[in-house]
C-alpha cells in the first residue's frame, strides 16, 4: 500500500495542488526543493537538491513508496537558445536519472514511478488521432519527450512500475496557458492564432491531478497514457469558448503564422502544431472524466474565478 510520495517539481502549477489533493487523501509528502527548507506542515518533509550541481539529500526517498516525477524547465518560459533548449531537457532526464542512482545505492522501499510527460511526442499531425503507439515527431518537442520517456523507463530495470501520462493543454484557472490565451479576451481581442484549425488537446486541472491518483491507485497500469480530455477543440473553437465562459462578446481576427514565427521563433510551434490526441487508453483503464467538453471545463473555472472573486470581497 502507498502511504508516502515523493514529487520532484512539486512547486510547479500541477506539483502544488497534486501535493495538497494528496495530503487530503492521507498520504505522506517528500518534496525536493532547491532551498530544501522546511514548510513547517503536517505530513510534507522538504529535501534539497541541485540538477545541474548533481546534489541530492539522500534521505528524501527514506520510506517512500513512489515517486511523482514532474521536474522540468518550463518549456514557454524563455526563448528558446541552445542553452535554454540544453536546461529543458537536462532538467526532465537527468533529474529522474539522479532519483535512480539514490534508489540503487540506498536501501529504500520505492516501487512505483509516475511521471510526467507531454504531448508534443507526436509533433504537427494536421487531423490524424493520435495515440500512444502512434510514432514521435522529429522536432525539439518530440526529442526532449522521447529523451525524457526514455529516461524515466530506466526504472524498469530496477523492478519498478513505471507509468508516463503524455500531458496536454491544462486548463487550470491560477495560470499556466489559459491565463494566456485569456489575456487579449480581457483588453477586447479576440486573436485566433495561425489558421485556427489546429487542433488542441487539453484537459481540466482537476481532472490531471485525479489521473495522477488514479495512476497510483491503480497498479495493473504500466507504460504511457495520454493525459487528455476525450474531446479536442481546434483553437479558432477554445478561443470563441474562452470568450462565452467569460460572457463576452468580441470580433475575431487571425494572427497569421508567418508573424508568430517571427516574433516567437521556433517556439511558434507551442500555438502552432495541431495535436489531436485521444483519451481511449486511459478510458479504457476505467478512468472517468469530470470535464469532457471543453464548455464544462471553462464553464466550471470561469464560475470558480467569479465564486472566488464575490467571497473575497465579502
Amino acid at each position: 500500500m502507498i502511504k508516502t510520495i515523493l514529487i520532484t517539481g512539486g512547486s510547479g502549477l500541477i506539483g502544488k495542488q497534486l501535493t495538497e489533493m494528496l495530503l487530503c487523501k492521507g498520504y505522506k509528502i517528500h518534496l525536493l526543493t532547491r532551498s530544501g527548507a522546511s514548510l513547517n506542515r503536517p505530513h510534507v518533509k522538504a529535501f534539497k537538491w541541485d540538477v545541474y550541481k548533481r546534489e541530492i539529500d539522500e534521505k528524501c526517498i527514506s520510506g517512500v513508496d513512489a515517486v511523482i516525477h514532474l521536474a522540468g524547465e518550463g518549456i514557454a518560459d524563455k526563448r528558446w537558445t541552445d542553452d535554454r533548449k540544453h536546461q529543458i531537457r537536462e532538467s526532465r532526464t537527468e533529474s529522474i536519472r539522479m532519483i535512480y542512482d539514490l534508489i540503487k545505492k540506498t536501501k529504500n522501499q520505492v516501487n512505483h514511478i509516475i511521471s510526467a510527460s507531454a504531448i508534443g511526442f507526436y509533433g504537427d499531425r494536421a487531423d490524424e488521432m493520435l495515440r500512444e503507439e502512434s510514432l514521435p515527431a522529429k522536432d525539439f518537442l518530440a526529442e526532449t519527450c522521447i529523451e525524457w520517456e526514455s529516461a524515466v523507463d530506466e526504472g524498469i530495470k530496477l523492478g519498478l512500475r513505471v507509468v508516463k501520462l503524455r500531458t496536454g493543454i491544462i486548463l487550470d484557472a491560477k495560470g499556466g496557458a489559459l491565463a494566456q490565451m485569456a489575456k487579449p479576451l480581457k483588453i477586447g481581442f479576440g486573436a485566433i492564432l495561425g489558421s485556427g484549425i489546429q487542433w488542441m488537446s487539453w484537459i481540466h486541472i482537476q481532472d490531471a491531478l485525479r489521473m495522477y491518483l488514479f495512476a497510483l491507485k491503480n497498479q495493473q497500469m504500466e507504460g504511457v497514457y495520454n493525459m487528455v480530455a476525450p474531446s479536442p477543440v481546434t483553437t479558432s473553437e477554445v478561443t470563441r469558448a474562452i470568450a462565452a465562459a467569460m460572457g463576452k462578446s468580441l470580433l475575431f481576427f487571425h494572427i497569421p503564422e508567418f508573424a508568430l514565427k517571427l516574433a516567437m521563433g521556433e517556439m511558434s510551434m507551442l500555438v502552432l502544431s495541431s495535436i489531436r490526441a485521444s483519451a481511449g487508453k486511459i478510458k479504457q483503464a476505467g478512468f472517468k472524466f469530470e470535464y469532457s467538453t471543453i464548455d464544462d471545463a471553462l464553464n466550471e473555472i470561469y464560475s470558480s474565478k467569479v465564486k472566488s472573486v464575490i467571497s473575497g470581497a465579502l
